[in-house]
């Protein structure tokens, strides 16, 4: 028998409120037991769905073989709508996770990096059909923009995964570890060392940090949900 291979498709049927947005899925393994959903950086800052951080998050839940979907935020590439400062982005999420459930009925795991974090955990907490929350480089302030967490406790014991690097320029670490420990157990909180907000390196220790940050949420993944990747 074959390796399992995932493939990617580009989806033409997901539809949120501002129109179609346009959508990859990494196609996962036919006995998966989770779908995934990865939301990008911002809009306005050049994020989109192609962003490095959030193809490695969609590969390290491809890793075990899960259906991903990543998404262009309304008014970005291809998507239908204009950007709305983050509130009809909370209904694009919404359309994401009603689409995967539509698709594979699966419970399902989330991420989003930046933007899509703030964005996506907002939209997902407390949605009964999300069994694990990732935030990825959570910004606290970035370009004028200030982001809040007061929402966390609502996220009820789902595991709960945040990873950040430790010179993080848009979340300052005492800042940031202050709002992340509302959120109610079990989280898991790592800075990777040497590592900037795009998990980027410093000039100290110049090296890229993303296989770090890819390495931490499969591990992650494997002991929260005991998952393995498929033969």
């Amino acid at each position: 028998m074959a390796p399992f291979r995932s493939h990617v498709q580009t989806i033409e049927d997901l539809r949120g409120p501002a129109g179609r947005l346009e959508a990859l899925l990494n196609t996962g393994h036919p006995d998966a037991l989770y779908a995934a959903l990865v939301a990008h950086p911002h809009p306005l800052g050049g994020g989109t769905m192609h962003n490095k951080v959030v193809y490695h998050a969609a590969k390290a839940f491809s890793y075990f073989g899960l259906p991903t979907l990543r998404f262009n935020f309304r008014g970005t590439g291809l998507s239908e709508g204009a950007h709305d400062d983050g509130r009809g982005e909370i209904d694009d999420v919404h359309a994401a996770l009603d689409w995967l459930a539509a698709r594979f009925n699966l419970p399902i795991l989330f991420a989003g990096f930046s933007f899509g974090s703030n964005v996506g955990l907002r939209a997902c907490c407390g949605d009964a059909r999300v069994r694990g929350l990732v935030g990825l480089g959570l910004p606290v302030r970035a370009a004028g923009r200030d982001y809040r967490y007061d929402f966390l406790p609502a996220c009820g014991p789902v595991p709960k995964l945040f990873i950040s690097g430790d010179h993080d320029e848009f979340s300052p670490r005492g800042t940031l570890e202050a709002y992340l420990v509302s959120a109610s157990q079990p989280r898991d909180i790592i800075f990777v060392e040497g590592a900037d907000h795009f998990f980027a390196g410093i000039p100290s220790s110049p090296e890229p940090k993303l296989d770090v940050m890819s390495a931490a949420l499969r591990t992650w993944i494997a002991a929260h949900f005991g998952l393995t990747p498929p033969a």
